[in-house]
């Protein structure tokens, strides 16, 4: 069977389990709490030697890992990935951009504040600043249309609206991103998460 190594608290894990219900697929999830150093036993490290969750055990055995590039192997053949060449490559161009300019920021931050238990004043406000940058791309981007890459909803949608939704708990105000905010009720009724 399936088996997806995962924490319920992070939005990268998260992503993966939404598109295996999205798409009806049967798994095991095992809980993985990153935070009790079971990722660095040797353990789990022979599954993974990066030590990082999500972590898919594919039926014949086989590990992925990267919870983007986990995405992409169960997208496809899917409407999750545009047909059209140039559509793909948009979603792919948000996919690489939520991992480099927008996760280390948002999910960075909403770690500290809302599982780390840091003080507002003890953020680098330089993590602030990027998270704001990033909101502002999507919100731009998203007042042009309602996907971020093509017709409909895509892998990137599925991806960005992870972190995004949770941002409120890293003190990111989405009042000030309204375009953002009405995507996420599309990204959730589009994927079924709740």
């Amino acid at each position: 069977m399936l088996t997806v190594y995962g924490d319920i608290r992070s939005g990268n894990c998260l992503k993966v389990k939404w598109l295996l219900d999205r798409l009806g697929r049967d798994y095991r999830w095992i809980e993985t709490d990153v935070m009790s150093g079971v990722t660095r036993s040797p353990e789990f490290l022979a599954l993974n030697p990066a030590g990082q969750t999500p972590t898919v055990v594919l039926e014949d055995g086989r590990t992925l890992a990267q919870s983007n590039a986990i995405l992409g192997y169960f997208g496809e053949g899917t409407p999750f990935i545009p047909a059209d060449a140039y559509d793909r490559a948009r979603m792919y161009e948000w996919l690489f951009w939520e991992q480099y300019s927008h996760e280390p920021y948002i999910a960075v931050v909403r770690f500290q504040r809302a599982l780390a238990g840091k003080r507002a004043d003890l953020i680098e406000p330089r993590l602030i600043e990027r998270g704001h940058a990033a909101l502002a791309r999507m919100e731009a981007a998203l007042a042009a249309g309602d996907w971020l890459a093509g017709d409909g909803p895509t892998l990137a949608d599925l991806a960005l609206v992870a972190y995004t939704r949770v941002a409120p708990e890293g003190d990111f105000d989405l009042g000030a991103y309204p375009a953002v905010v009405a995507w996420i009720g599309r990204v959730e009724d589009a994927f079924g998460i709740r």
